[in-house]
Protein backbone atom coordinates (compact mmCIF):
# COMPACT_ATOMS: atom_id res chain seq x y z
CA UNK A 1 0.00 0.00 0.00
CA UNK A 2 1.40 3.72 -0.90
CA UNK A 3 1.54 5.63 2.10
CA UNK A 4 0.85 8.90 0.09
CA UNK A 5 -2.37 7.37 -1.47
CA UNK A 6 -6.39 7.68 0.12
CA UNK A 7 -9.07 5.90 -1.18
CA UNK A 8 -12.38 7.29 0.92
CA UNK A 9 -15.69 8.52 0.02
CA UNK A 10 -17.88 9.76 2.47
CA UNK A 11 -21.30 10.71 1.50
CA UNK A 12 -24.87 11.94 3.24
CA UNK A 13 -27.82 11.88 1.18
CA UNK A 14 -31.35 10.02 0.58
CA UNK A 15 -32.11 6.51 -0.98
CA UNK A 16 -33.31 6.70 -4.82
CA UNK A 17 -34.90 3.28 -3.82
CA UNK A 18 -34.73 0.17 -1.65
CA UNK A 19 -31.97 -1.43 -1.64
CA UNK A 20 -31.26 -5.12 -3.72
CA UNK A 21 -30.33 -7.60 -1.25
CA UNK A 22 -28.79 -11.07 -2.44
CA UNK A 23 -26.57 -13.40 -1.79
CA UNK A 24 -23.18 -14.83 -3.57
CA UNK A 25 -22.68 -18.29 -4.05
CA UNK A 26 -21.14 -19.44 -1.15
CA UNK A 27 -24.51 -17.40 0.87
CA UNK A 28 -22.78 -13.94 1.97
CA UNK A 29 -25.68 -10.91 1.38
CA UNK A 30 -24.65 -8.77 -0.94
CA UNK A 31 -26.52 -5.08 -1.32
CA UNK A 32 -27.19 -2.92 -3.98
CA UNK A 33 -28.49 0.78 -3.55
CA UNK A 34 -27.86 4.46 -4.49
CA UNK A 35 -27.66 7.32 -2.74
CA UNK A 36 -28.08 10.31 -4.02
CA UNK A 37 -26.50 13.85 -3.21
CA UNK A 38 -27.44 17.56 -3.75
CA UNK A 39 -25.44 20.37 -4.90
CA UNK A 40 -27.07 23.82 -4.94
CA UNK A 41 -25.01 26.66 -7.45
CA UNK A 42 -25.64 29.85 -7.74
CA UNK A 43 -25.76 30.73 -11.89
CA UNK A 44 -24.71 33.75 -13.07
CA UNK A 45 -27.47 35.77 -13.18
CA UNK A 46 -27.94 35.22 -9.70
CA UNK A 47 -30.37 31.89 -10.10
CA UNK A 48 -30.35 28.98 -7.48
CA UNK A 49 -30.08 25.52 -9.41
CA UNK A 50 -29.83 22.39 -7.72
CA UNK A 51 -27.27 19.58 -9.04
CA UNK A 52 -28.23 16.37 -8.03
CA UNK A 53 -25.48 13.05 -8.67
CA UNK A 54 -26.59 9.37 -8.01
CA UNK A 55 -23.63 7.33 -6.25
CA UNK A 56 -24.13 3.55 -6.98
CA UNK A 57 -22.61 1.72 -3.41
CA UNK A 58 -22.31 -1.91 -2.64
CA UNK A 59 -22.23 -3.35 0.87
CA UNK A 60 -21.20 -7.16 1.37
CA UNK A 61 -21.87 -9.47 4.96
CA UNK A 62 -23.38 -7.68 7.95
CA UNK A 63 -23.44 -4.36 6.39
CA UNK A 64 -24.98 -6.03 3.45
CA UNK A 65 -27.58 -7.42 5.67
CA UNK A 66 -28.05 -4.35 8.26
CA UNK A 67 -28.83 -2.00 4.77
CA UNK A 68 -31.15 -4.72 3.30
CA UNK A 69 -32.99 -4.94 6.50
CA UNK A 70 -33.70 -1.27 7.57
CA UNK A 71 -32.81 1.39 4.44
CA UNK A 72 -35.74 2.24 2.48
CA UNK A 73 -36.30 5.09 -0.35
CA UNK A 74 -35.75 8.30 0.95
CA UNK A 75 -34.19 7.83 3.94
CA UNK A 76 -31.03 10.24 4.79
CA UNK A 77 -28.66 7.83 5.38
CA UNK A 78 -24.35 8.53 6.20
CA UNK A 79 -22.16 6.06 3.97
CA UNK A 80 -18.15 5.79 3.78
CA UNK A 81 -16.22 3.39 1.86
CA UNK A 82 -14.01 3.91 -1.20
CA UNK A 83 -14.49 3.86 -4.85
CA UNK A 84 -13.95 0.55 -6.70
CA UNK A 85 -14.08 0.49 -10.73
CA UNK A 86 -15.14 -2.74 -11.85
CA UNK A 87 -15.42 -3.97 -15.68
CA UNK A 88 -17.64 -6.09 -16.83
CA UNK A 89 -19.17 -7.47 -20.49
CA UNK A 90 -22.77 -7.38 -21.81
CA UNK A 91 -24.78 -10.22 -23.68
CA UNK A 92 -23.69 -8.22 -26.75
CA UNK A 93 -20.10 -8.50 -26.00
CA UNK A 94 -20.09 -5.14 -25.12
CA UNK A 95 -17.57 -3.94 -21.92
CA UNK A 96 -19.00 -1.65 -19.48
CA UNK A 97 -17.11 0.28 -16.50
CA UNK A 98 -19.20 0.95 -13.27
CA UNK A 99 -17.27 2.60 -10.22
CA UNK A 100 -19.10 1.83 -6.88
CA UNK A 101 -18.71 2.98 -3.51
CA UNK A 102 -17.64 -0.58 -1.23
CA UNK A 103 -19.07 0.16 2.14
CA UNK A 104 -17.29 0.27 4.77
CA UNK A 105 -19.85 1.96 7.53
CA UNK A 106 -23.56 2.85 7.01
CA UNK A 107 -26.17 4.58 9.09
CA UNK A 108 -29.69 5.84 9.10
CA UNK A 109 -29.54 9.54 10.35
CA UNK A 110 -33.80 10.22 9.96
CA UNK A 111 -36.33 9.11 11.82
CA UNK A 112 -38.28 6.15 10.36
CA UNK A 113 -41.28 6.82 8.65
CA UNK A 114 -44.99 6.57 9.88
CA UNK A 115 -45.38 2.82 10.26
CA UNK A 116 -41.43 1.63 10.76
CA UNK A 117 -40.18 1.06 13.65
CA UNK A 118 -39.05 5.17 14.75
CA UNK A 119 -35.63 3.55 16.19
CA UNK A 120 -32.30 5.25 15.21
CA UNK A 121 -30.45 2.41 13.94
CA UNK A 122 -26.38 2.08 15.20
CA UNK A 123 -23.97 1.71 12.19
CA UNK A 124 -23.68 -1.82 10.19
CA UNK A 125 -20.58 -2.77 11.69
CA UNK A 126 -17.41 -3.74 9.26
CA UNK A 127 -16.26 -7.23 9.01
CA UNK A 128 -13.08 -8.18 10.28
CA UNK A 129 -11.62 -11.94 9.09
CA UNK A 130 -15.53 -13.28 8.71
CA UNK A 131 -16.62 -12.39 12.02
CA UNK A 132 -18.26 -8.94 13.51
CA UNK A 133 -17.39 -7.02 16.40
CA UNK A 134 -18.59 -8.79 19.51
CA UNK A 135 -18.98 -5.01 20.86
CA UNK A 136 -23.28 -5.11 21.86
CA UNK A 137 -25.12 -3.39 19.98
CA UNK A 138 -27.26 -0.10 21.72
CA UNK A 139 -31.19 -0.45 21.41
CA UNK A 140 -33.62 1.91 21.08
CA UNK A 141 -31.74 5.08 20.26
CA UNK A 142 -34.04 7.42 19.25
CA UNK A 143 -33.08 10.88 17.74
CA UNK A 144 -33.51 14.18 19.57
CA UNK A 145 -36.52 15.92 18.99
CA UNK A 146 -34.58 19.53 17.96
CA UNK A 147 -31.57 19.01 15.43
CA UNK A 148 -29.98 21.55 17.26
CA UNK A 149 -29.18 19.18 19.54
CA UNK A 150 -27.60 16.87 17.36
CA UNK A 151 -23.63 16.60 18.17
CA UNK A 152 -22.41 16.98 14.39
Amino acid sequence: MHKNSMNKVILVGRLGQNPEQRATPTGTAVTNFSVATNETYKTQNGDYNDNTEWHRCVAFGKSAEYIGNFFTKGRLVYVDGRLRTRKWTDNNNVTHYTTEVMVDTAMLLDRAQQGDSGVYAPPAQKESRGQVSSDPEPEDMPLPDNEEELPF
